[in-house]
């Protein structure tokens, strides 16, 4: 396989994990290593303590599109496709900034949740230590992924709970509860986020007011379950605290990782999520057997 930087065997890929507020990730370029079964990859590569260890994998390529300057794919860790991932998009923008695959510290990433646009934050030592994306406009009302009779659901009563639905691209219901650290997210979550209101299957937050003013969340990720953190998560919940009169326009969301700031700006309507990006570790990793099969058939 050729690369424009080095030489690697087609059994051999290069990838850098990485995590943005703990929410971590395995990611390829792949006009360097091309993967051709990223759902088993991710599954196997993503396995704690038997692999490399991950919430999933995302892949970077080039866009041939005039508006965007770079691709990401998201796989969960169970092999599912994911339209969008806060903290992978932001992680996304300081692979292509520290890499040296851009020197713009605005770029635009084409996922299947839309372009979105990254204000990448350098720090002394010349990488990106935070970035600001625009998550676009929160889509409150979609019969596709909301399965109520509109579509919608505001304070909603699902299973006990008052639920509130946002879709950030991907779906999102958002739980307020008194203290989230209570809240048996693994039991819970599993079940709500296959619950029939839910056609795509759902990604479910519980989030409590905290004295200080900001929030704090904890996420069962669809396709993943419980994670450190979840960018599109955090602005669902931001998202949702306004709409019920909780928070104003912006918000910290306190997670398990970390804490992103959350602005749902009024003057166009677009979601600013503002958090950290940081590099783990790099190395090879073998293609998965089963990858390798279907490679050379």
């Amino acid at each position: 396989m050729k690369t424009n930087r080095d030489t690697v065997t087609t059994s051999q890929i290069r990838f850098t994990k990485m995590h943005g507020a703990g929410n971590d990730y395995i990611y390829v370029y792949t006009p360097d290593c091309d993967i051709p079964d990223p759902s088993t990859a991710s599954v196997v590569w993503s396995r704690q303590h038997f692999s490399i260890g991950a919430d999933g994998l995302i892949l970077i390529g080039k866009s041939d599109k005039a508006d965007a300057d770079f691709t990401m794919r998201i796989f969960n860790n169970d092999g599912s496709e994911a339209m969008m991932c806060g903290n992978g998009v932001r992680c996304v923008g300081k692979y292509v900034y520290d890499h040296k695959l851009t020197d713009k510290t605005t770029v635009a990433i084409d996922t299947l949740s839309g372009i979105k646009v990254i204000e990448l934050h350098v720090g002394e030592d010349g990488t990106v230590e935070t970035a600001t994306v625009d998550m676009g406009e929160p889509i409150l009302c979609d019969k596709g992924q909301c399965a109520t009779e509109d579509g919608s659901m505001k304070m909603y009563h699902l299973k006990g709970y008052e639920a509130t639905f946002v879709s950030m691209g991907n779906p999102h219901c958002v739980i307020f509860v008194d203290d989230v650290m209570e809240v048996e997210v693994s039991h819970i979550g599993r079940r709500l986020e296959r619950h029939p209101l839910f056609p795509e299957r759902c990604n479910i937050e519980f989030a409590t007011l905290l004295e200080d003013g900001s929030i704090r969340m904890r996420v069962w990720e669809r396709g993943s379950g419980i994670t450190m953190a979840c960018g599109t998560g955090a602005c669902a919940t931001a998202v949702a605290a306004c709409l019920c009169g909780l928070r104003g326009r912006e918000s910290d969301i306190v997670m398990d990782g970390g804490t992103l700031h959350v602005e749902w700006r009024e003057s166009d309507g677009h979601v600013y999520m503002t958090g950290p990006a940081e590099t783990a570790f790099e190395g090879t990793v073998s293609l998965p057997e089963a990858t390798l099969n279907n490679q050379q058939q």
